[in-house]
């Protein structure tokens, strides 16, 4: 990788490409007989074994784009598409197996939760530290210690070490720290993920404040109103290749529209089910009118089912599946779980290994027109992520014989209850 200045141009990749080994074996000690007898081996059946036994897989193959100083990029694609891969690239915490990525200017980075941070040093001592790495003079870091602290809301634990912090903690001071020591470029991943509303709304104009003071971001986000709100352009990654650049909107659209079934089912392909799910393994997702049947479009006078199949190779502990349902430009307009209710919840606090359907149903009269997408989560709270589908499935609403039919306006926002209204005369 090489790092050289390049006048107007921040970051310039071509055919940038990284490559991991699966499947690694466990390592055991060996005797030294053992030793001896392994470097006798002919290197050629080493290498033939090797090649036959553990697999590699290029999580990120073949990109190439350049982004201008000053410039606002978004990155969006699919969990496992490559775009933390692309962004580890950039900020130097893996090299590449291919290609080359030229960086004009210091990188700040937020790729999680602390990135950087060294649990048994203070909030203080942290500061000083990602400063230092980020090549700052401490006299710099001084100028902008009292901002970062005020900006991340720790003012009475900044001498505490930070692996005392609660992570909503710990993920201000390090936007805070990533977003204020001043690199030229900052590069930002999933940070809107974590943290309450407040902070999110911070973080998105502390970034904006950035980028009109010529600086240049790289953001990822699953969040698509933060993509459109933030960024004019974006990358679409997908399956680790880069599919589009493009306007925001464009790419929004097209992201949005990649990957959904027509037909109100899914199945989810071997190749979708990331290892680490298990022993959670999903099946399918359906979108089931009052009848029973499956369906791409579903009225919205009636109720619509939700049907998620999945199976269990072993007993999971506080697990729970359920749904997020979205507007197609990525706004939440509702979260369910099938442990939601309490009685629920304490009788499967242990879910057996077995094969399973859960279900859940929208009311009559509540979703607008439109089309909506449904992603899926299983996970147990604060414990473990099993498996997230943010684009499982996509369903229309038509509105037909809903409330307000009889105006040919159209009626704003996600939902259209049917309320009771009373008309009263006043004498």
């Amino acid at each position: 990788m090489r790092f050289e200045t390049m006048g107007t141009i921040a970051i310039r990749t071509e055919k940038l490409g990284k490559q991991y080994r699966i499947g690694l074996p466990a390592v055991r000690y060996q005797t030294l007989r053992e030793s001896l007898g392994e470097r006798l081996v002919s290197p050629v059946r080493r290498l033939r074994s090797n090649a036959d036994e553990y697999g590699k897989i290029w999580a990120l193959r073949d990109v190439s784009f350049e982004v201008q100083q000053g410039q606002v990029l978004g990155v969006i694609g699919r969990n496992g598409a490559g775009k933390s891969t692309l962004l580890k690239l950039l900020s130097r915490v893996t090299y590449p197996t291919e290609g080359t990525a030229q960086i004009h200017g210091r990188v700040g980075s937020l790729l999680e939760v602390g990135t950087g941070f060294h649990p048994e040093l203070t909030g203080r001592e942290n500061i000083y530290l990602n400063g230092a790495i980020l090549g700052m003079k401490r006299h710099e870091i001084e100028r902008k210690f009292d901002e970062i602290v005020s900006f991340a809301e720790v003012e009475k634990f900044i001498d505490t070490p930070v692996k005392r912090y609660s992570s909503g903690m710990y993920l201000r001071l390090a936007f805070a720290v990533a977003a204020h020591l001043e690199p030229e470029i900052l590069v930002v991943d999933e940070v809107l993920a974590v943290g309450d509303a407040e902070f999110q709304r911070k973080c998105l104009g502390k970034m904006s404040d950035v980028a009109q003071q010529g600086r240049t971001v790289l953001f990822v986000s699953h969040n698509m109103s933060a993509i459109l709100r933030l960024t004019e352009e974006t990358l679409v990654i997908e399956k680790g290749r880069l599919a589009l650049r493009a306007p925001t909107p464009q790419a929004v659209d097209y992201y949005l529209s990649r990957g959904f079934s027509q037909e109100g089912k899914r199945i989810w392909a071997e190749d979708e089910i990331p290892p680490e799910a298990a022993p959670f393994h999903p099946i399918g997702i359906r979108i089931l009118n009052p009848h029973g049947e499956v369906a791409d479009t579903v009225r919205s006078v009636e109720p619509v089912t939700v049907e998620i199949e999945y199976s269990l190779a072993a007993p999971v502990v506080g697990l729970r599946v359920g749904i997020y349902l979205l507007s197609t430009r990525g706004e939440y307009i509702f979260t369910s779980f099938d442990t939601d209710e309490p009685e629920h919840f304490e009788r499967l606090a242990t879910r057996p290994a077995g094969h399973y359907i859960s279900r859940c149903t929208i009311p009559a009269d509540f979703l607008n027109e439109g089309r909506y997408v449904v992603a899926v989560n299983a996970s147990s709270f604060r414990v473990r992520r099993y498996f997230q589908d943010d684009q499982a499935l996509s369903f229309n609403v038509d509105a037909t014989g809903a409330p307000g039919m009889h105006w040919p306006e159209p009626r704003l926002g996600p939902v259209r209850p049917r309320l009771e209204w009373k008309i009263e005369a006043i004498k």
